[in-house]
């Protein structure tokens, strides 16, 4: 597969305009961002990398990091995890209060705020420095120290982040939050500011697409058993209550965030990372979507 040839086509083809979305202001930081900005980076399991536009960006991957951590739960506490959170498709906003009280304060999943949440609470409970723990981490699945917390971006998440303190508060009272409130929710500000470029977050979701194992080392980071499960809940949850749309013009696992950005893995062939900063209505990168139903629909490879 000419993969480069594909991406050239598709940068020709596609063109950021300020109609197509708008950043995310409600985080006021984030609202600082290039709207226009456009970058793509496809990184193969034989090794071979593409390319195209603002792909060695750094950005904020916000919501992406809920893949990173839910992985080290999983892997830390296994099967007790799930007594907190649920696996399922959410259908309402991803800061949603209402289907907490629903459902007595047992997040959908693990991909919405309150789920990931629940996670950094089990984190912090499982690991002696958490945000020291989390980075250390992601640096090594992507094989680059270069790699940080945004601390203007996080800060201006805990100065605007009422709906958050409103979800781990209302847990807190359904007995789903054993830690401190005020320190889980710097833990999950801090997870959502981490900074990578498109081709970082390739070569770290690299771990779904190669059987669990590194993409450099080879080295076995999770069972297989557990790239299935979370490439399953990245399929039906990871994009909110946009995700049966996602999985029908795409056709990948995949996660997005506000900050823009969308990973999508190709088990066994590659992982692939858009980053354009305008959101559609349901919080997910307008024109990153745009783009990877085309990288599929050109290629004429899904999981389908």
């Amino acid at each position: 597969m000419d993969y480069q040839s594909i991406l050239n086509i598709i940068q020709k083809e596609f063109t950021p305009e300020p109609s197509m979305g708008e950043v995310a202001g409600y985080i006021p930081e984030l609202s600082k961002v290039d709207p226009l900005k456009l970058g793509m980076h496809l990184y193969c399991k034989d090794d071979t990398s593409y390319e195209f536009g603002d792909s060695q960006e750094k950005f904020s991957i916000q919501s992406i990091s809920k893949v990173f951590t839910l992985t080290l739960a999983k892997e830390l506490l296994g099967k007790d995890l799930w007594k907190r959170v649920d696996v399922e498709p959410s259908g309402t906003a991803f800061n949603s209060l209402t289907e907490l009280e629903r459902e007595n304060g047992i997040p959908r999943n693990p991909f919405i705020n309150a789920g990931s949440i629940v996670v950094a609470d089990a984190l912090m409970s499982t690991l002696d420095n958490p945000k020291d723990d989390l980075l250390q981490f992601v640096r090594k699945l992507c094989g680059d120290n270069d790699i940080d917390y945004d601390e203007s971006v996080a800060r201006s998440e805990r100065k605007h982040g009422y709906r958050n303190k409103a979800l781990v508060n209302y847990m807190k009272s359904l007995g789903n939050i054993n830690n401190k409130t005020e320190t889980i929710l710097d833990f999950y500000f801090h997870q959502c500011s981490i900074t990578m470029t498109c081709e970082q977050l390739s070569k770290a979701f690299m771990l779904f697409a190669n059987e669990g194992k590194h993409f450099q080392t080879q080295e076995q980071v999770i069972a297989p058993q557990s790239v299935k499960r979370i490439n399953s809940i990245m399929q039906t949850c990871g994009f909110y209550d946009e995700a049966g749309e996602f999985s029908y013009r795409v056709g990948l696992p995949g996660k997005s965030g506000v900050g823009g950005g969308i990973v999508a893995v190709h088990p066994g062939e590659y992982a692939v990372t858009v980053w354009s900063p305008m959101l559609n209505k349901k919080g997910n990168s307008a024109l990153g979507m745009k783009v990877l139903e085309e990288l599929t629909s050109l290629t004429g490879l899904s999981i389908f």
